[in-house]
């Protein structure tokens, strides 16, 4: 009777590895689609991280396109039936009853620059401040009653002050005096 040899070496056994949870991961794909701003996408990229951990999420997938005034003009108009430029767009992707952040946001750079300059302030805390407001909205935010809105604009600025950016130079909106007759 003949045997057949191996020739293989025999590897020691390794004890099994302890199971380890897996984090939930944070992905964020950053295109930049303009010219009127210089964006650090590493340093945006940053922020989107810490903002989605400041409004307790734990998993997201998010995108931002950083565009000009006329790419969020023909967005807002195609979305939104609105041919203006505005600051920021933001399309939900996350499925019903989600625990992952998922969606869009499209930021106005050129938008972000103007408003930055009237207030005062640094573009790119302004395109953050954007990108915040977006995050917020995935999150469950509103901002269309003037309570929830309030209550957005409060959140804002907490988010803001957690992920060690300084919080918008806004002022509150004053109420026009009530007609009498």
């Amino acid at each position: 009777m003949r045997g057949t040899m191996s020739s293989r070496p025999t590897t020691p056994s390794r004890p099994p590895r302890p199971s380890t949870p897996r984090q939930p991961a944070v992905r964020v794909a950053i295109t930049d689609r303009q010219r009127s701003l210089k964006v650090d996408r590493r340093w945006l990229g940053g922020v989107v991280r810490r903002a989605i951990a400041a409004v307790g999420g734990t998993a997201a997938e998010i995108g931002i396109a950083v565009v000009d005034d006329r790419g969020i003009a023909e967005l807002h108009d195609r979305w939104m039936g609105l041919p203006d430029p505005t600051d920021v767009i933001t399309f939900d992707l996350s499925g019903p009853g989600s625990d992952v952040l998922e969606g869009d946001i499209a930021v106005s750079a050129e938008t972000a620059r103007r408003v930055a300059r009237r207030l005062g302030w640094q573009p790119r805390y302004e395109l953050a401040y954007y990108v915040v407001h977006g995050l917020l909205h995935l999150a469950g935010e509103d901002d269309l009653e003037p309570v929830a809105r309030r209550r957005m604009r409060a959140r804002e600025r907490t988010v803001m002050a957690a992920i060690g950016l300084p919080t918008p130079p806004r002022g509150r909106r004053r109420t026009p005096p009530r007609a009498t007759r």
